[in-house]
C-alpha cells in the first residue's frame, strides 16, 4: 500500500477517534447534567447520584431522603461519595482527553498520545466503578427494568470509552519527516 493510502487510513481512524470522544462527552453530559445523574426517574421513584426519593403512601407524594436518613436506610455515605467522584471524575477526564489526542496527532508525539490514553483508561475505570458503587449502595431499590435513559447513556458511554481505548492503541506511530507536520 502506498504511503498516501496508509496516511489516509490513519487520518480516518484518528477522525473516528475524535468523533467517539465527542460522543462520549455528550453522553456523559446528558446523563450527569441533563438527567441530573438520575438512573431511575419515575413518578414514584427517583434514584441517582444526588437523589434518593421513594413514594410515601401516607402523604401520597415522593419523599426525598437526605444524608442522615439515608444512613438509617443502610445507604453508605462514603459509597455515595465515591460513586459521585467516579462518574463526575470520568466526565472531567473525558473532557480533557481530546486535546492531548489532537496535539499528539499534530506533533507526532507518542508521549502526548500516552497521556490521552491514560485519561481514557482512567475515565473508563472511574465510570465503571462509580456506576457500580451506586448500584451496590442502592441495590434494594433498583431493578433493571426501572433504569432509565440516564443509566442507558452511562452504559453506552462506558462501552464507547472501552472502544475508544482500543482504537487509540491501534494507531501506529510515524515520525515527523523533514521537520514538517504532515497531518495538521
Amino acid at each position: 500500500m502506498t504511503t498516501f493510502g496508509v496516511r489516509r487510513r490513519q487520518l480516518l481512524l484518528f477522525m473516528g477517534i475524535l468523533k467517539l470522544s465527542v460522543l462520549v462527552i455528550f453522553l456523559l453530559f446528558y446523563a450527569l447534567l441533563w438527567q441530573a445523574g438520575n438512573l431511575t426517574d419515575l413518578p414514584n421513584l427517583k434514584i441517582g447520584f444526588y437523589n434518593f426519593c421513594l413514594w410515601n403512601e401516607v402523604s401520597g407524594s415522593l419523599h426525598c431522603f437526605q444524608s442522615p436518613e439515608l444512613e438509617t436506610l443502610g445507604v453508605s455515605r462514603v459509597g455515595l461519595g465515591l460513586a459521585r467522584l467516579g462518574v463526575y471524575g470520568a466526565l472531567v477526564l473525558a473532557l480533557f482527553a481530546p486535546l492531548p489526542l489532537l496535539l499528539a496527532w499534530c506533533n507526532r508525539n507518542k508521549g502526548e498520545w500516552q497521556l490521552a490514553k491514560g485519561f481514557l483508561a482512567t475515565a473508563t475505570v472511574l465510570l465503571a466503578s462509580g456506576v457500580g458503587l451506586l448500584l451496590c449502595c442502592m441495590w434494594r431499590w433498583v431493578q433493571l427494568s426501572l433504569l432509565g435513559p440516564g443509566f442507558l447513556a452511562l452504559g453506552l458511554a462506558q462501552a464507547l470509552l472501552i472502544l475508544l481505548l482500543m482504537a487509540t492503541a491501534t494507531i501506529p506511530w510515524a515520525e515527523k519527516t523533514h521537520g514538517r507536520l504532515e497531518s495538521c
